[in-house]
Parts: C-alpha cells; structure tokens; sequence
C-alpha cells in the first residue's frame, strides 16, 4: 500500500483562503513554522463575515465560545465553530469552519481545517487536521521526541523534516480512537480509521483501518 505524504495527496483544501498556502507547500510539515505567518496575513484580509473579538482574535460569523474558554492570540477561528468549556487556544491556531473545539482540549501552533472534531480532552499541537478529522476522546498528538532531535517522517522513504516538534497529519476524514498516542511525526492518508488506544508512528495509507501498530488492512 502506497504511503501518501504530500500536501496535495492528503488534503482537499478548504476554507479557500488556506488554499494559496496548502498549495505553496509540496508538504504539510513545511506549513508547520509558517502559521503564525499565516494568521497575520489572514489578520490582514478583508474576509468576509469575519471580525475581531479582541486583540489577535479574528472569528467567523455563527462562532460560539464558552466563557470558560482560553484563546491566546494570534487565531483565525472559522464560522459556526463551537468552543466548548474549558478549551484552551495557546496561540498561532487556525481553524476552518464548523469545528468542534471540546472541554479541556488544548491546541498551539495547529490548522485544523473544515468540520474537524476534537471534542474531549484532546491535545493537537504542531499538528495539521485535514477536513471532517476526528479525534476521540483522550486522543493525542505528541510533538516533541524524548530525545529532542529533529522528527524524521518514516514513510516509503525516510523525509529529514529538520523541525524538532511536530505532532500529526491527519488527512481528509480521518478518524483516531478513544486513547491513541500519535507519536512525533505521524501521518494518517485519507479516511483511513484508527482504532482505540493505538499507539501510532509512520505513515498509515490511506482508506484503510488501522487494527494494531503492526496490523493495517485496506478498508473493503
């Protein structure tokens, strides 16, 4: 089964004003170092049915968030997104439209594109979550190596990031079980379904169901 890793390969990219930039790139690693870049253009854009709540705080219409919630400056958040209690925004995130951001989950350094799901207790830093992503509960992405050295995408061929943190790369539809650890680096192709409390590094193909670390079977 081929492993997928390029932008074009794992994303459809929506909302259009990502589009430019997820084009730019060959792949979505390289986005990583650039979203604060990002958000300040997109800062600096006449976006229609979008505005400022507070400094560095630009929201899209039908956006609901709970007075609980945390939002550290910069962030683009897209329209009819919902920010339940207690989530926690700690800057340099974007997030397309129709998301669910839930109670006690944490995002830094993130896009998560259109209809993303990340709705208990969830961690997505350094991550990139391609269209109707879903995380479930407790599922996380872990972004730095125990040895701090530079994260090496370990797919059909060994890809030198040069980046010390990078968590994971969902692609479109993806969907990762309750309790999983997404290890530095990981890469998950389009549709492909995670089961609960795996363990996961590398590539993963897309359109497939992931059974165990070792066990991945094409989805029929």
């Amino acid at each position: 089964m081929i492993k997928k890793v390029r932008t074009s390969e794992l994303f459809h990219c929506k909302p259009q004003c990502l589009k430019a930039f997820f084009d730019e790139n060959e792949y979505p690693w390289q986005l990583l170092p650039k979203i604060k870049e990002i958000v300040m253009q997109l800062h600096n854009t006449k976006i229609e049915g979008y505005s400022f709540i507070s400094d560095g705080v630009l929201i899209g219409e039908g956006v609901t968030i709970h007075k609980s919630a945390v939002i550290i400056p910069p962030a683009v958040i897209g329209k009819g997104t919902e920010i339940r209690p207690g989530a926690f925004l700690r800057g340099n995130v974007i997030i397309g439209e129709g998301c669910v951001i839930g109670n006690s989950s944490e995002l830094k350094n993130c896009i998560l594109l259109d209809g993303v799901q990340v709705p208990h207790y969830n961690y997505v830093g350094d991550s990139i979550l391609g269209n109707k992503a879903h995380m479930g509960a407790g599922a996380v992405c872990s972004n730095l190596k125990s040895d701090g050295k530079a994260v090496v995408i370990h797919g059909d061929e060994e890809y030198e990031t040069g980046l010390r943190k990078i968590g994971a790369i969902l692609g479109d539809g993806a969907d990762i079980g309750c309790g999983c650890v997404l290890n530095p680096g990981t890469v998950v192709g389009k549709s492909t379904t995670v089961y609960p409390l795996t363990s996961l590094r590398g590539v993963y193909p897309e359109n497939c169901i992931v059974k165990s670390t070792t066990i991945v079977v094409k989805r029929e």
